[in-house]
């Protein structure tokens, strides 16, 4: 990994943990955390426990993340969240266009280009999600769809900087599914985004993180990581037990 990159290891908590639930995790990551760290770390609870979590994490270098957001700052769009009540409830990071949002609410490549425009207005850095399905790998269409969520996603996005964008691979046949890319397959599509990336940022390209997502464990995130475009990781399951999580900070460095 370039030595302007550092790690992020991003906990996507999804539809789990009451307040205390999400507040005693946490606390006990935090707690967990050793001196040192070299990589960033960063926790997306449901909205309801943004404001519990960030209490437990006041004074720290742990950063907070919000799981969506819409492309409006405010108006009549009931249960929506706006990229301004995210950064109001102390949100640094927002996850944009995961694949479970394009599955179950209709998310499109544009509506997330919609939505990292609005998230950048705010000052807020998104976490942009790509991949293909199990049937595109098959096909051999992997990297034309990544391709094509990279184009229609940054589309008119101006210039931007390393520190204003992340990204994240998740090969939709390897979420919760147990499944997991290897690191090979894992750092094709990588070296791929980074190339496309290239021609879209240019010089930031070299500074944007990209991480994995896709049933990232304890035990192949080490392997995972140690690819040299892969700049950390965006974990479901195993965020949602402490021991595993810093298990997968650990593997960091």
């Amino acid at each position: 990994m370039m030595s302007t990159r550092r790690y992020l290891i991003a906990a996507n908590w999804k539809m789990h943990k009451t307040l205390e639930e999400a507040r005693a995790l946490a606390r006990e990551v935090r707690r967990g955390l050793t001196w040192g760290l070299k990589a960033e770390v960063a926790l997306a609870p449901p909205f309801t426990a943004l404001a519990a979590v960030a209490g437990e994490l006041a004074d720290s270098d742990l950063r907070l993340a919000g799981q969506d957001a819409f492309w409006e700052r405010q108006g009549a769009y009931t249960g929506a969240i706006s990229p301004m009540m995210l950064k109001d409830a102390g949100c640094h990071y927002v996850i944009i266009g995961h694949s479970e949002r394009r599955q179950y609410f209709g998310e499109t490549d544009h509506t997330v280009n919609r939505k990292l425009k609005a998230v950048l207005e705010v000052g807020l850095c998104p976490i942009c999600c790509i991949g293909e399905s199990l049937e595109e790998r098959e096909k051999g269409q992997t990297l034309a769809r990544v391709g094509q969520q990279l184009e229609v996603g940054l589309a008119e996005m101006g210039s931007l900087t390393g520190e204003q964008l992340v990204l994240a691979y998740e090969p939709v046949w390897a979420i919760g599914t147990g499944l997991t890319a290897t690191p090979q397959q894992a750092q094709e599509v990588h070296a791929f985004i980074r190339s496309r990336l290239r021609e879209l940022l240019h010089a930031a390209a070299e500074e944007v993180r990209i991480l994995y997502g896709g049933s990232v464990t304890p035990d192949n995130a080490a392997t995972l990581m140690a690819e040299t475009d892969i700049d950390g990781a965006l974990v479901g399951g195993a965020s949602l037990k402490s021991a595993s999580f810093l298990g997968i900070i650990t593997a960091a460095g």
